[in-house]
C-alpha cells in the first residue's frame, strides 16, 4: 500500500522485505552502525569533490569537469537503480555511488560558486543544519511519520518527480516548464517548496532505518540505510543551492 512508502525509492515500503530476519547480536542492523556507514559515504563524497572543485579552480574551465559531471551523475543514478533491486551489494556499490556523486557535485558547487561566492558554504550549512535540526525533531516525536504524513510525502515526491521528468523530455524540443529555472517569485516558492519536500523525505528515511533495526535485518542493510540517507541528503543540498542561486538573481 502506499501508504507505507517513503519518498525516497531507495527507503520504502519494500525496503526490508525479502530480507532475512537475523537473530545473532553481531550481525544485525544498528543504528550506531548505519550513523557510521553514512559518515563513511559523506567522507566518500568529500574527497572527489575536494578534487572537481579544485579541477575547476584551476582551470576555470567548465570543459575540464564535464566529463566529471555526466559520469557521475549518470553513473551515480545507474548504480542507484541497482542497489535499489540489490540490496546486498549496497557495502560494495554504496561508496562507488557517493564518490560518482562526488565527482558530480563538486564541479558543479565549483562553477556555482564561482558565479556567486559564498553560496557552497551556505548551502552546505544549510543541508546538514537541517538535517541535524529534523533528526532532533524527530526523536523528540515532535514530527510524527504516520501513515498519512508518509502518503503526502509520498505523493508530493511523485508528483515532483513526474513534473521534473516532462521538464527534462520537453526541453528537447526547446520546451521549458516554468517554475524550475526561474528567479520570480513563483521560481523561488517553488523551490521552497521543493527543500521543504525533500526536508519531509528525510523524516521518512529516519524511521524506516529504525523500522529495519527493529526487524533485525542482516548487518549489510546498514550500507543500504545509510545509501539512502544519502540520495535525500545529496537531493536537498541541490536543491538548497537552485533555491540560493534564484533568490541571488533577483
Amino acid at each position: 500500500m502506499a501508504l507505507f512508502k517513503s519518498g525516497n525509492p531507495a527507503l520504502g515500503k519494500e525496503t526490508f522485505t525479502n530480507v532475512d530476519e537475523v537473530f545473532g547480536s553481531e550481525d544485525i542492523m544498528t543504528l550506531q552502525g548505519t550513523v557510521n556507514k553514512t559518515g563513511l559515504l559523506l567522507l566518500a563524497v568529500l574527497v572527489p569533490a575536494i578534487y572537481t572543485w579544485n579541477l575547476f579552480a584551476t582551470s576555470m574551465s567548465l570543459d575540464a569537469i564535464t566529463p566529471y559531471l555526466i559520469t557521475g551523475s549518470v553513473g551515480a543514478l545507474i548504480i542507484a537503480f541497482v542497489l535499489i533491486f540489490n540490496k546486498r551489494l549496497a557495502p560494495f556499490l554504496a561508496p562507488v555511488y557517493s564518490i560518482l556523486q562526488g565527482f558530480c557535485l563538486g564541479g558543479l558547487s565549483a562553477a556555482m560558486n564561482l558565479r556567486f561566492p559564498g553560496i557552497v558554504l551556505q548551502a552546505f550549512l544549510l543541508t546538514f543544519g537541517i538535517c541535524a535540526l529534523l533528526l532532533i525533531i524527530y526523536k523528540l516525536k515532535i514530527i510524527k511519520p504516520t501513515e498519512n504524513f508518509k502518503l503526502i510525502v509520498t505523493s508530493a515526491t511523485a508528483g515532483l518527480a513526474f513534473y521534473y521528468l516532462v521538464s527534462f523530455m520537453l526541453s528537447f524540443v526547446g520546451i521549458e516548464l516554468p517554475y524550475i529555472h526561474e528567479n520570480s517569485t513563483g521560481g523561488i516558492i517553488f523551490s521552497l517548496f521543493v527543500v521543504v519536500l525533500a526536508s519531509m523525505n528525510l523524516v521518512v528515511d529516519f524511521d524506516f532505518i529504525e523500522q529495519g533495526v527493529a526487524k533485525r535485518v542482516p548487518k549489510y542493510m546498514e550500507w543500504y540505510g545509510a545509501f539512502g540517507l544519502m540520495v535525500t541528503i545529496i537531493w536537498l543540498y541541490v536543491e538548497i543551492l537552485r533555491l540560493l542561486a534564484k533568490s541571488r538573481k533577483r
